[in-house]
């Protein structure tokens, strides 16, 4: 039996039905490169306009292997200092405590702040192609300052709607964040891989609501140009923080596991809540979702 957690924490996000053409995307990111070292001039130049890079076999399937290794073992509550596992809503009720690791992670949803406690998620996160691939988007050292893992497991993983990882950060909005979403598993179109809409970094803030999660009003979104991104394992999306994308539900019997981790430059100064809000929140300024 796996060691018992410490008080256990769910998601906060509200599971509720949305539109079915809210993650309609006009076509599939089949194309992309191979490895960091193919990451050249043109493809910066193409992540400027575009706002993302697709990036296959980035890390090998021995380093997707300890990803996953690192994450059931923190997982399994046998690391006694983490305590940051985030469960899906709809695991209230059911005794994961007594289940093995690779049972329980099957109700987690999401868990952060972990690469300090696991060295094989720490080298990853750590890894020097990725820095240098960072580092050159944009434009001098990068400083990790968020981690995640997100799980979305089968049948129950909830959708992440459209929005802004901007409107998360306490940075300056002329602050260049890039985001790398590296799969562990197959993401696919059923499992819930990533979807961007090409360019709409280039429009600014938009503002979000608190409505099922912090998020993009559903009918604020234009997906009519949007793609999907479906990876191998080993593959990972490089995107802007201010590029609009979402995930939808996973209503299929496939683990979808990813970590994701967020770079700002080192000499970026950090801004308060209030100055966040003042941008992406929805006070004072007469909208409504």
């Amino acid at each position: 039996m796996a060691a018992p957690t410490a008080e256990r924490i769910y998601d906060d996000g509200l599971v509720a039905p949305y539109a079915p053409d809210l993650y309609h995307y006009d076509h599939i990111a089949t194309a992309g490169l191979n490895g960091f070292d193919a990451i050249d001039d043109q493809a910066i130049a193409r992540f400027d306009q575009q706002g993302y890079l697709v990036v296959h076999n980035a890390f090998t399937s021995e380093e997707v292997k300890g990803g996953l290794d690192g994450l059931l073992h923190l997982i399994s509550g046998e690391v006694a200092d983490f305590n940051g596992v985030m469960y899906e809503r709809a695991a209230s009720g059911v005794p994961v405590d007594e289940m093995a690791p690779e049972q329980r992670q099957d109700y987690v949803r999401k868990f952060m702040w972990f690469e300090q406690h696991d060295a094989r998620l720490h080298q990853m996160a750590h890894h020097p192609k990725l820095l240098a691939a960072v580092e050159r988007i944009i434009g001098e050292t990068p400083f990790l300052f968020q981690d995640m893992a997100l799980l979305k497991p089968p049948h129950i993983g909830r959708e992440k709607p459209w929005h802004q990882d901007h409107a998360y950060f306490q940075l300056a909005l002329n602050t260049r964040v890039v985001g790398c979403w590296i799969a562990l598993d197959e993401a696919t179109t059923e499992n819930g891989c990533m979807i961007v809409i090409p360019g709409t970094h280039r429009q600014g803030p938009v503002v979000h609501f608190q409505r099922r999660d912090w998020q993009i009003c559903d009918t604020d979104v234009k997906n009519q140009s949007a793609v999907a991104v479906p990876l191998k394992p080993g593959g990972c999306l490089l995107f802007s923080s201010l590029i609009h994308h979402g995930t939808p539900t996973n209503n299929s019997g496939l683990r979808r596991r990813a970590v994701q981790f967020h770079y700002r430059p080192a000499s970026a100064p950090k801004t308060t809540v209030e100055e966040r809000m003042a941008i992406f929140g929805e006070e004072g300024k007469n909208v409504t979702c």
